[in-house]
Formats: structure tokens, sequence, C-alpha cells
């Protein structure tokens, strides 16, 4: 008997997806025979290190509505003429297609939803745009009968929207067992200051980065690392030279996950600060926030109903009481003036690891993909 076949889709180029990774390893481990289709982008790094198979799609569009309807048309036809058993459709953007070729080709289809995709403040802010991905859910949702998401505020918001079970596998990071260990000096990190880390993928707009920037004006004797990309990114340099922080803050551009935990580990404490301006952002549980935690990084956090339930539980981290610059720069020169409570915070990260861990997650994935072993 051959093994089932599942094609998983995302509009990304692959490369620091690391949740639709560790969904596909997971596949490949129990059985499954796994083809993972994203774009091709002008700068994207080669893929050779997975196990499952991996396709890229080059498209003439890059961005806006012709980019989704072009992707959307590109993923049905190649969704269509591909054999495969089931289909996981990752976030709203990848929807439409594998909805129409599940149904022409009678597949099973299980839907990954990232966010609250329509609640992104860059649909917020097009509420023309909006509306047409809010058609596009509103149609389909209600009759997918395999959902799940990334915690249980998103999944209680679609339960009371459509009216159907939404299970919950949050974005948990693997046990962490570094390949190479890097010294702060072969990655040029000062050894004579404190460290602070942002990183991710998607620093964006609303996410806190220029309130990390202008803090460090007010940080004594520590060295602010960014660390990957998003929106905002050019926009952070000119806040860096504007303010004259050009020895206070560090730029580093995305890197394989191992090269970015590396950092992660030598920093004293790991920033998450999405602002609670829409409710994608205010439901959040960053991938980020798992991060820090296995490599014993405490948490500095805003104010958001998710992350302080996994802080607060575990004692891992202090909660923003107010959202500005200040505030943050207060307290972090408040934990970094008490180093007992941050060794403490920081064993505490040790022992939350274990428990807080994507072997641990991953188990409820059985209930969507049983092993075929």
């Amino acid at each position: 008997m051959s093994a089932p076949r599942v094609i998983v889709s995302v509009t990304n180029d692959l490369y620091t997806d690391q949740r639709v990774h560790k969904v596909c390893s997971y596949l490949h481990d129990n059985g499954y025979n796994v083809l993972l289709v994203g774009r091709r982008l002008p700068n994207s790094k080669r893929i050779d290190d997975r196990q499952y198979s991996t396709h890229r799609m080059k498209l003439i569009f890059k961005k806006g509505a012709l980019f989704y309807a072009f992707f959307n048309l590109r993923l049905f036809l190649f969704l269509l003429f591909k054999r495969c058993d089931i289909l996981l459709s990752n976030d709203l953007d990848t929807l439409l297609a594998n909805r129409i070729a599940s149904k022409l080709k009678r597949n099973k289809l299980v839907y990954d939803s990232h966010e609250l995709f329509t609640e992104v403040p860059e649909l917020t802010a097009r509420p023309k745009v909006k509306k047409v991905w809010l058609f596009i859910e509103k149609r389909i949702f209600p009759k997918l009968k395999h959902v799940y998401t990334v915690n249980d505020s998103i999944a209680k918001i679609y339960e009371e929207r459509y009216g159907i079970n939404v299970g919950v596998i949050r974005n948990v990071s693997r046990k962490w067992e570094p390949k190479t260990l890097k010294t702060k000096v072969e990655l040029s990190i000062p050894e004579d200051k404190r460290m602070i880390i942002l990183q991710g993928s998607g620093i964006n707009i609303d996410r806190g980065g220029e309130e990390a920037v202008e803090s460090m004006q007010w940080v004594s004797n520590a060295v602010l690392y960014i660390v990957g990309g998003g929106d905002v990114i050019e926009h952070l340099k000119e806040l860096v030279t504007t303010n004259d922080l050009l020895k206070k803050v560090v730029f580093i551009d995305r890197v394989p996950y191992e090269d970015m935990m590396n950092y992660t580990y030598h920093a004293d404490l790991g920033l998450t600060l999405d602002k609670d301006t829409n409710p994608n952002y205010r439901f959040s549980l960053p991938n980020k926030v798992f991060d820090y935690i296995h490599t014993g990084t405490p948490v500095l956090s805003s104010d958001l109903v998710e992350i302080r339930k996994v802080i607060e539980q575990h004692n891992v981290g202090v909660i923003l009481k107010e959202y500005s610059s200040k505030s943050v720069a207060s307290e972090i020169n408040k934990l970094f003036e008490e180093p007992e409570a941050l060794k403490q915070m920081k064993d505490n990260c040790i022992s939350a690891s274990k428990e807080e861990c994507w072997e641990n997650e991953r188990e409820k994935l059985s209930q969507y993909f049983p092993s075929v072993h």
C-alpha cells in the first residue's frame, strides 16, 4: 500500500515558515508522502535540508490583488492535476484554490488558520479588500470539516462566528538542541554589554519595532539585536540613525532558524511588543515567545491575552504595565537591576521548555492525520 499523498500550500517562499515546516515534518515522520507548495521570489534561498518534497511557483505578480488572484489560479491548476489524497491549506489566502480542488477531486481538505486573517492591519486599513476576503471566508469556512488554529482565543472567535468546531494546535517551538553553538565572539556580540533581542520573520507595522528601537535611548550598557525581516525594517534603520543609536542597535537579516536561535541563546532578554490595535494582534501568540523560552531567555511582552497566559503560568517574564518607548526602557532597566529575579526567570524558561514544546503539541495533529505506519 502506497503512502497517502498530502499537498500542503502556503503563499510564502517556504524558507522561514517554521510552523508549516514542523507540520510537514510530522506528516513525513508518520508515513505520509508530503509535497509543500509555495512561491518563488527573486531573492528566495535554496531549500535543501527538508525530508519532504517542495515546489515553488514562479509568479508574474508579487503583491496585491493580482498576486492573490493569480496565485490561487496557479495553485488550483496545480492541485487539480497533481495526484493526492489530502489537501492542507494554510491561511485564507490559499483556501479558495484548495476548496475548489478538493470538491472536484473529492479529496479531504484540512484548514490550518495561523491567525485572524481578515483582521490583520493590512486589511483593516483597506475595507474594500477586507470585504473580499470576508466574502471568501464566509462562503467556505462554515462548510469545513477539519479546521484547527493557533490558540484558544482565535478558535473561540471562529466557533462563535461560523458555528463549527475548531481545534487548537499552538505554534510552540521544538525542543532546542543546537547542532552548533557559536560564541558571542563568533557572532560579533559585545561581551561587556547586556544583549536584548527582537526576532522574527514578521517585524511589521504595529509589532513594536519602533518602541524597541526608541527605548534604547534610555537603556544603558546594552545592545538591541533585531534579527529577521519585515515591512518596517527600513523605517527602523532610519530611526536608529535619527536617534544616534548606531552603536546600540544591530540588524541581522533573515537567517536560517538554527542561526537565529544562536543569537537568541546569548540574549539576556527577548522582546515581543505587538500592539493591541486589532483583533489579530490582540489574540496572537507569536512563535518567538516559545523560541525565547527554549533558549532560556526571559520575555518582556505587551499585555496580550494569550502571551500573558503563558508568561504568568510559568513566570518566565514581565508584562508591560503601560505601552510606550519609555515604559519599555524602564522595564528593561528594572530587570537588569535585579539579576537574581532575571536568573530565576531564566531557570523557569528552561523548566517551561520541557512542557511548552512541539514534541508535546504535535500529538494533536493525529486527530486530522492518523499515523499510517
